[in-house]
């Protein structure tokens, strides 16, 4: 016998059970406020609950959400959604359910003695919490959602406790029998993934074990062997069933008194209802059937289709989770003027998205949920009667919906995409003529049929499905990959039913028509055993609805059909404008025309200002060289760079190209290219026609871009004639320095041409820009990876605060002798260090790895161990040091590149 206490003696416990664990965390985010974070163990009946509590903000109530998690997760599953929810001002409550995550105890698939009762508890622990608003005392102003397992939890809690005031469940199941007995057909492989997820068997003494508190003295306590977590009631009801194929009465009264549809009458607060069209587990039927009961009672209903669901697909996340704090916001903050979103919507498929290859959507609303029988169409079907076989064993079985395997495929659907089979023999079909028009389905076909079965027992098993077929007859696709399971009882001399099929949101194109097919076998499902014969009769049209009322949103068009007139546009003036400076730009110098570059005395000041981002720089580049421009944040390198592509103007100086001044739009550019920022590639192009197609926009002759030494150079493969969005980071990075290599510039600029890269990657840009210039031509490469740019550069300029600080060879700037490493038998402090900088002769002195690098302005070694000596430095060694990394700090003063 269970001891049950007052309510107001069990929230006495729970708040002493409280006060002694948990302690409060910080949970971090880049968006202000911060989050609060508690976590705490609640014992309720010997079952240790694992919480977690959300808070933000001030001091002063607010409503509070509980949040509950899908079967086979834990409160971890939803925790980013209760930190955003605490952020927008609730107090959020989460739990790992009983059997899941850290709470002990058995899975009862929310019973309402258990999983139901544990809500009402964490009800009574908000009502406590001075954080939180009450209505009345005991009362918190509270609303419950959750996806899946959750989702059912928040309407049985509403089903249960008046004190819920709003709901938010999503691709939740109204009735649980009838979500995995459709038609009293048993749907074996949801069921056995259900059952799995949570069977997993504890230890004594463990979570799910059988010395569990309590496990001994509840009736039925005693668990055959591979139950698992679950009550000895519910595993012996999946046993039973799983053996014999068909449930029993007792299964689905079991199932039915543990769904939200067993208290649906007493659901009468606002609810936003979340169903995924991608779900063969909880279909649309299962939210129609909530919408209509709740709307029934007189409370507030909004319905959302999402593209994805159980099977996969889009679950539109984002999207939902402000649509359902926007719903809280309304009902719990009570602020009337949130626009909660229309009463109906659903997410429609509007092309792919060619940089990723998913599915666009696009939003159709209605200011009423117009049901899944809206408006019918009829089609009448051709085809006598048909006859076909249900094999022994029910092998091979037809394939529809595969949980796991089809990756949202059923949201392509209505792309053409899809995965369905039926095998001869064990099917009948009937076809309507082809759509002289498009037609779009929304809600539950119906169609009228005879069935006539050879089985012992007169029954028969179908599978119902209307197909999408081509104009070729032979393309079919299966909207959302769905079926509709019947079992035909009497049917030896035949017996007429009406088929309700799964509800879709379909368009069915002008020239295609529509398709009944019922098979005999279903992967998904369990079929008889024993063989038998089926034939199968049409009596009727096949009836569609097709919710006229709603507003389709228009799809979104590309950035380019609006962008690339802009960009023609824009070019075409920046062309008109170049034209006319080319013709004051300074006579060629007839000495410097095997120079690729020589910049003197070049100076540009910032915007609006007297400082300067370079000023009176000069330096030269030599054929053959790869030349590293380098220098810490702010040093002006990325303007240097755009001067020289002839970008931006200098204030003053000079930039000379092969003896050509550099004016923007200056003929001698076509001798540079350039990588600067990234390239923007077309990603349903593939690599070369990215390359021809930009080439070709120069207006230069085909012949002269020189694509195959290019991409030799690249070492793109075979990746060349790919999609670009199937390209890695890396393969990007190098299609972009083909791109700018082709016409094989004489002089290639590359800034930053490694971010983003791994070290193998790396190793490969190094090795194209070494194969570049090793062919006679000249490459200027920006970059902060030191010990890169000493592998691969043979050259140097060093730039800070927009001067040049040095120029020359890398081995020269490294293993110049008036770099010197002085390594210490100990540490010196800081004052010490800025001793040693300021001594005569010393240019500075900066900590490095092994001791101190000090650069010498005059003096030489002899001298500086002297002064080391007398202001008591514990020297052991001084001696040049070559490392690229150590002599940049010296050389900038200890700057980041």
């Amino acid at each position: 016998m269970r001891l049950r206490l007052p309510r107001w003696a069990a929230v006495t416990a729970v708040l002493a059970v409280l006060a002694g664990a948990g302690t409060w965390t910080a949970v971090a985010s880049d968006e202000p406020p911060p989050v609060h974070r508690a976590d705490r163990v609640l014992d309720i009946d010997g079952v240790r609950l694992d919480t977690s509590y959300f808070t933000s903000g001030g001091d002063g109530r607010r409503p509070a959400v509980l949040l509950g998690h899908g079967f086979g997760g834990s409160k971890n599953d939803v925790r980013a959604q209760a930190e955003q929810l605490a952020r927008d001002g609730y107090a959020v409550l989460t739990w790992s359910a009983r059997g899941f995550g850290a709470s002990t105890g058995e899975i009862g698939l929310n019973d309402p003695d258990r999983e139901v009762a544990d809500v009402r508890k964490l009800i009574d622990w908000l009502a406590a919490r001075p954080e939180v608003l009450l209505d009345k005392a005991g009362d918190p102003r509270v609303g419950v959602t959750g996806a899946s397992y959750g989702g059912a939890i928040s309407l049985l809690a509403a089903g249960h406790d008046p004190r819920v005031d709003a709901v938010a469940p999503q691709i939740t199941y109204w009735n649980l029998a009838d979500a995995l007995f459709p038609n009293d057909v048993f749907k074996k492989l949801w069921a056995g993934i259900f059952f799995s997820a949570g069977n997993q068997p504890g230890a004594p003494n463990q979570p799910g074990g059988a010395n569990q508190p309590g496990a001994a003295n509840r009736p039925g306590a005693a668990k055959a062997a591979g139950c698992g977590r679950f009550t000895a009631e519910l595993c012996s009801l999946y046993q039973r069933v799983a053996v014999s194929g068909k449930p029993d009465a007792a299964a689905r009264a079991l199932l039915e008194a543990r769904s939200p549809s067993a208290v649906g009458d007493r659901i009468k607060v606002p609810a936003l209802i979340v169903q995924g069209q991608s779900d063969s587990l909880f279909t649309l039927a299962q939210s129609d059937a909530m919408a209509r009961t709740l709307t029934a009672n007189g409370a507030p209903v909004a319905v959302d289709w999402t593209a994805g669901g159980h099977d996969g697909g889009d679950r539109e996340t984002e999207r939902v989770e402000r649509r359902i704090s926007t719903w809280f916001d309304r009902w719990l903050k009570r602020d009337t003027a949130t626009d909660t979103g229309p009463a109906f919507r659903v997410s429609r498929t509007g092309g792919v998205d060619s940089t990723d290859g998913q599915a666009t959507l696009r939003a159709a609303t209605a200011d009423r949920y117009p049901g899944l029988t809206a408006a019918t169409k009829s089609y009448a079907l051709a085809g006598p009667p048909q006859t076909f076989a249900n094999p022994a064993g029910a092998a091979p079985p037809a394939i529809s919906a595969v949980p796991g395997l089809g990756g949202g495929l059923s949201g392509l659907s209505s792309l053409g995409v899809g995965l369905s089979l039926d095998f001869p023999g064990q099917f009948a079909r009937f076809d309507a003529k082809p759509q002289t028009g498009a037609v779009r389905i929304t809600g539950t076909p119906t169609v009228r049929v005879k069935v006539t079965s050879t089985a012992a027992d007169g029954s028969a098993v179908l599978f119902a499905k209307v197909y999408d077929v081509g104009p070729d007859g032979r393309q079919q696709v299966l909207p959302s990959q769905l079926v509709t399971p019947v079992r035909v009882e009497d049917a030896k001399a035949g017996r007429s039913v009406t088929l309700t099929l799964p509800a879709i949101d379909h368009e069915v194109e002008a020239g295609h028509r529509l398709r009944l097919v019922l098979a005999a076998t279903d992967l998904g499902y369990a079929s008889p055993a024993v063989p038998a014969g089926y034939t199968v009769a049409v009596e009727g049209p096949l009836t569609v609805p097709t919710a006229p009322g709603l507003d389709t949103q228009a799809a979104a068009l590309p950035w380019w059909v609006w962008g690339l007139p802009l960009l023609g546009l824009a070019v075409a003036a920046a062309l008109l404008l170049t034209a006319r400076r080319r013709t004051t730009a300074p006579a060629p110098d007839p000495e410097l025309t095997s120079v690729p570059l020589q910049i003197t005395g070049l100076s540009k000041k910032y915007a609006g200002g007297d400082r300067y981002s370079v000023k009176d720089l000069s330096f030269r580049v030599e054929q053959g060289q790869v030349l590293g421009l380098l220098g810490p944040n702010g040093a002006g390198k990325t303007t240097t760079l755009r001067m020289l592509m002839g970008l931006i103007r200098p204030d003053e100086g000079e930039i000379r190209v092969f003896g050509q001044a550099i004016r923007p739009g200056a003929p001698v550019l076509s001798r540079v290219g350039s990588f600067v920022e990234g390239a923007g590639f077309l990603p349903h192009l593939s690599g070369r026609e990215n390359l021809e197609l930009y080439w070709k926009a120069t207006g230069r002759p085909a012949d002269d871009a020189h694509v195959d030494d290019a991409l030799r150079i690249a070492n793109l493969g075979s990746a060349l004639e790919r999609a670009v969005r199937t390209y890695s980071q890396g393969m990007r990075q190098r299609l972009a320095i083909a791109q700018a290599m082709l016409g094989l510039p004489d002089l290639l600029i590359l800034d930053e041409p490694t971010n983003g890269l791994d070290p193998p990657q790396i190793r490969e840009m190094r090795e194209v820009m070494i194969r570049y210039a090793a062919e006679g031509r000249t490459v200027i490469v920006s970059s902060h990876l030191l010990a890169e740019v000493e592998q691969s550069c043979t050259h140097l300029v060093v730039m800070d605060r927009g001067q040049l600080v040095q120029a020359g060879p890398v081995a020269e700037i490294t293993g110049s002798g008036d770099t010197l490493l002085v390594t210490l038998a100990g540490e010196v402090d800081d004052p010490l260090v800025e001793k040693i900088g300021a001594l005569p002769g010393v240019g500075s002195a900066v900590r490095a790895d092994g001791g101190l690098l000090v650069r010498l302005d005059g003096a030489d070694a002899t001298a500086l161990i002297g002064d080391l000596v007398r202001l008591d430095v514990p020297l052991t060694g001084v001696g040049p040091h070559r490392r690229l990394e150590d002599a940049f700090l010296t050389l900038i003063g200890g700057g980041s590149a």
